[in-house]
């Protein structure tokens, strides 16, 4: 019995191959899309995974009172490992310090490069579940060893064993390779980690961690914990909340510090906060996209229920001679889901070649490293079940309607389907373009939104300005005669020095006063470093006074403030004002236009800029416009290799990384893109099948009009109108959902673009327009159909 109904269901979709194509190519693609969806949900949900103990980690954090706002932070003081050691230690079973993302030069040989790392504590090794290839977990127990990444290994070594090889870090400490361990994966939190070294040897490396007067006032270390077995994340949070705030002094304990613990479950998905409270973070794009893919499928799922019902009249006296002859209804229903299991079969074959053929772009657009998971049983499990729930859903409607024909009434040709047996695929074509003209609108949305952000003025040039990190500083030890021979070599116009990148602001003081300042308020102000013709380098807007100077000895104790700096501190004339900062008095020489440093979303932060001597970070030069960038690097690596030999050269053009700040959003921004297209796509295949149909149905019709003399015209206007009213009126239900969804969403920043009504406007022309090309296919085919053969006796 099942072999026959296959049998019958491949005769009629050979029968007919435009449905057949139109219901198996709109479902591969709807189920593509799913499993694309699916794929990069799994790889998001999965982040952090990779660490066997992941469900028992967690990173210590801290909410800060700043200026009235309760801000998060991820750092805190170094002495808060041994303090919950001490004090909370039942809770935990490792308690970890460590420094993050530092940046190395990692020699051998005549091998450099410059690597990002970690200084953990030996315990880490444990607790993280780094996967050892070589070496044990007790490997960094000697202060002066280092374990490399497996890639980092290679490049070093080679195929030479590397254990027990002796390297050296920024040329001048040697340290003995202990370990190599497999690479992180990019869906973990460490997977730029390429070498991992004892704490102790940090705190060996930089003085200030050792000479600090006040441990507990640097915010720059991270502590990671594993916590015991039967101990709680919410609890144990509760118990050290107020861990830090019982150690600082009065006047930090002024920004209420208030600990708690984010288990690396959330780190990930997330990792926003707003006046101290978890607003989510990338689990809105999870929940985003699993909505849209389930969307997607539905379209799908709609274009065969409704071209399998528009065919019904094709069928019913099929239906007819099958009751008549005996067939139970079930047996009808049997019968019409075989056919739709069929369908959704085929689908799903073609629909794992159409993922494997699209992963590689899909990869490169959302900046992953999916793969079909082929040996996974549980992909199997899901995707079986997933084509199971497909054929039921997109089969259930077709196969109940069609077999509660009345085999009588049929085989009299007294059947008629009634004047609303089309209200269903009207209901069904207002919700496929409903959902489709709410996509649109979203992407059109987002992507003004990233086009505001990246329009804002950002207070400073970035063409032509390049970026050169010094982990060795030996070109701040030669950075006059450095300068002068870059300026000569024409490769640039301007050179400077900089404690943190243009991009981003490292430190921040609480430890300013000026006149007037509220006794109440305690504001973290971000403090950059910077040297002689820092300004002329960067190309920033000086609104008041004067730029740091040669010619002013007095400068060393001078600062330069922002425009936000000055509104926070009410300075009216600030030029000449006297502020202090650890008490030490300094003088403003200058008032900048704000500078983004931080998120182009956001409101720019106070800021305050000293003179710097010692404090160096980054190199920053002005490219000189007139040479070509390659020829410009190139005579800026000769003079850089001369005075820093033991440095590779590295550089960063400046537009490049703050472009890197629109990454997420531009990410989804074109994920939205891709699957608007997609479901805008399968939306017109469903109606092209209908169109189609309708076309075919009213032959007779349009042949009797023909030789009563309507044109071309009033016919392709008949047939069209009808698809028309219902784009119409998805664009109706479309906009104010649209507009709500999409105004909630730009509310997360401070600074965004407006929902204008052009918008709406354009995308309801753009889908009348993309509805009508669709349509007029067939409407103009039939009206140019001979009236003659329109006619003909059957």
């Amino acid at each position: 019995m099942f072999r026959n109904y296959l049998t019958i269901a491949f005769r009629n979709l050979t029968r007919n191959k435009v449905y057949s194509f139109i219901n198996i190519g709109g479902l591969a693609v709807g189920m593509a899309v799913a499993m694309l969806i699916g794929l990069w949900i799994w790889d998001e949900l999965s982040f952090n995974q990779y660490h066997k103990n992941h469900d028992r980690i967690a990173k210590v954090m801290q909410h800060i009172s700043n200026n009235g706002e309760v801000q998060t932070r991820e750092s805190v003081p170094y002495p808060l490992a041994e303090e919950l050691r001490k004090n909370y230690g039942s809770d935990f079973k490792h308690v970890l310090l460590t420094m993050n993302d530092v940046w190395n030069v990692l020699s051998y040989s005549n091998n450099k490069f410059l690597k990002i790392g970690s200084y953990i504590e030996p315990e880490g090794i444990e607790m993280l579940g780094v996967n050892m290839l070589k070496g044990s977990r007790e490997c960094l127990n000697d202060p002066y060893s280092v374990i490399l990444s497996a890639s980092v290994a290679r490049a070093l070594f080679g195929n030479t064993d590397p254990l027990e090889k002796v390297i050296k870090m920024d040329n001048k400490y040697a340290v003995k390779v202990t370990g190599v361990y497999e690479d992180f994966p990019i869906n973990s939190t460490f997977h730029t980690v390429s070498f991992i070294a004892p704490y102790k040897l940090f705190s060996t490396r930089y003085e200030w961690v050792r000479t600090m007067g006040d441990p507990w006032r640097a915010n720059a270390f991270q502590v990671y914990v594993q916590l015991s077995e039967n101990a709680d994340f919410d609890k144990v949070s509760f118990k050290i909340k107020d861990a830090k705030l019982k150690k600082v002094n009065a006047e930090l304990a002024k920004l209420k510090p208030t600990l708690f613990l984010q288990p690396m479950s959330k780190w990930h998905l997330y990792s926003e906060f707003k006046d101290g409270f978890n607003i989510g973070g990338r689990i809105q794009y999870v929940w985003l996209f699993g909505i849209i893919g389930i969307f997607v499928l539905l379209l799908a799922c709609i274009n065969f229920m409704n071209l399998s019902t528009a065919r019904s009249e094709k069928r019913a006296k099929e239906v007819g001679v099958r009751k008549a002859i005996g067939s139970a209804r079930s047996q009808l229903i049997s019968q019409f889901f075989s056919e739709s299991f069929l369908v959704v079969t085929l689908a799903f074959i073609l629909c794992l070649f159409l993922v494997q053929l699209c992963l590689p772009f899909f990869n490169e657009l959302a900046d992953k490293n999916i793969n079909i998971l082929w040996s996974n049983p549980l992909f199997w499990l899901v995707g079986i079940s997933f084509s199971l729930f497909t054929g039921l859903i997109a089969g259930t409607y077709p196969a109940f309607y069609l077999s509660s024909f009345q085999p009588v009434k049929v085989l009299k040709g007294s059947f008629r389907v009634g004047r609303f047996a089309s209200m269903p695929r009207k209901v069904l074509v207002v919700m496929q373009f409903t959902v489709s003209i709410t996509l649109i609108i979203g992407t059109i949305v987002v992507f003004r939104q990233i086009q505001y952000a990246k329009n804002r003025p950002i207070g400073y040039e970035t063409n032509g300005l390049v970026s050169l990190p010094q982990a060795i500083n030996e070109i701040h030890k030669h950075i006059d005669i450095v300068k002068d021979e870059l300026l000569k070599s024409g490769a640039v116009v301007s050179v400077c020095e900089t404690s943190a990148p243009t991009t981003e602001s490292w430190s921040s003081s609480t430890e300013f006063n000026w006149p007037g300042k509220d006794p109440n308020l305690l504001a973290e102000v971000p403090i950059i470093g910077i040297s002689y013709d820092y300004g002329k380098t960067i190309g920033w807007q000086m609104k008041e006074g004067r730029d740091f100077s040669k010619n002013f000895a007095s400068d060393s104790t001078a600062v330069i403030l922002n425009e936000s700096a000055v509104k926070l501190m009410g300075l009216k004339q600030p030029i000449g004002k006297a502020i202090s900062w650890f008490q030490q008095p300094y003088t403003v020489i200058g008032v900048v236009q704000d500078v983004i440093m931080q998120s182009p979303y956001e409101q720019v932060k106070p800021t305050v800029y000293n003179f710097t001597k010692d404090d160096v970070s980054y190199i920053l030069a002005k490219v000189n416009p007139e040479i070509s960038a390659t020829i410009a690097l190139s005579k800026i690596e000769t003079i850089f290799k001369k005075y820093n030999p033991s440095q590779p050269f590295d550089y960063n053009f400046v537009d490049e990384e703050y472009a890197k700040k629109f990454d997420n959003e531009e990410r989804i921004s074109k994920l939205a893109t891709f699957f608007a297209i997609l479901a805008i796509f399968i939306s017109c295949l469903g109606l092209f099948g209908l169109a189609s149909f309708v076309a075919e149905q009213r032959t007779k019709e349009i042949g009797i009009r023909k030789v009563l003399g309507a044109t071309v015209f009033n016919l392709w206007q008949l047939l069209s109108k009808d698809f028309v009213v219902l784009v119409l009126l998805a664009f109706l239900i479309a906009t104010p959902l649209s507009y709500y969804f999409m105004n909630n969403w730009i509310q997360n920043y401070a600074y965004h673009t407006d929902i204008s009504w052009w918008i709406f406007a354009l995308t309801g022309l753009g889908a009348l327009l993309i509805t009508l090309l669709t349509v007029s296919f067939q409407s103009i085919k039939s009206a140019l159909m001979n009236p003659v053969k329109s006619l003909r006796t059957e």
